[in-house]
């Protein structure tokens, strides 16, 4: 299937750069000027990406971001004119998959939404997969973390932060593979935002008694142990 493109922005030059852009790679584009009816848009037509600008009229960006993402795993990517760290990650916090900053080159643009197309569709393949470490249950079929009968309500960078490290258990991971395979190797992301989103796993992890499993590797990265946690 064609995959169908959400962009939500205010700005009819902008959203005609992008239209052209996308179009010229034969991915359908669903276009919305306002951020309440993206919300509407994105429930009714279930789009593979949104393309989603932070300043928008009758619903913020950021609230649009938020409330997507509290009912689905599509990958969001905002763009915005907001550029600094705070903004990026607050952002990030409320679940965005990538971030690009106004102005912006239109095909680097394509690469990063090619790419996050592709993530996206080999992590769906993989959704059969369960992963059972003691008490502690991953399953990409259902996209939930449960310890013992407690489901773990985790972001779906959270997720796939777990899911990458999982995988290879007692592999430690440095903070730049962590963020190449959670956001793409084309991403602009900060490495802090691994810490950021580690902390949050580890402390909702640490609510179902389940924060050993993340372990810090000073001075190099971050590993997924089935032992005892040595930091």
């Amino acid at each position: 299937m064609v995959p169908r493109i959400l962009v939500v922005d205010d700005d009819p030059m902008t959203v005609e750069l992008i239209k052209a852009y996308l179009e010229k790679e034969h991915w359908q584009v669903i276009l919305s000027d306002n951020g309440r009816d993206a919300i509407d848009i994105a429930r009714e037509r279930q789009p593979d990406l949104v393309i989603l600008d932070l300043m928008l009229p009758r619903v913020d960006g950021l609230d649009v971001c938020r409330i997507l993402r509290s009912s689905t795993d599509i990958p969001i990517m905002m763009l915005t004119a907001r550029t600094t760290e705070d903004d990026i990650l607050l952002g990030l916090e409320l679940g965005a998959d990538d971030y690009i900053t106004k102005p912006f080159s239109p095909r680097q643009l394509v690469a990063r939404v090619r790419t996050a197309l592709r993530r996206n569709k080999s992590f769906q393949r993989d959704s059969g997969e369960n992963m059972l470490f003691g008490a502690l249950v991953i399953s990409l079929a259902r996209h939930e973390v449960r310890v013992s009968d407690q489901t773990i309500a985790l972001t779906p960078r959270e997720f796939k932060l777990l899911v990458i490290m999982a995988r290879e258990p007692g592999r430690v991971f440095s903070r730049q593979q962590l963020l190449e395979g959670a956001f793409g190797p084309d991403t602009e992301s900060l490495e802090r935002t691994v810490d950021y989103h580690i902390m949050n796993l580890r402390r909702k992890l640490d609510e179902a008694q389940a924060a050993d499993y993340i372990q810090t590797v000073f001075g190099v990265g971050y590993r997924f142990s089935t032992g005892a946690a040595t930091s």
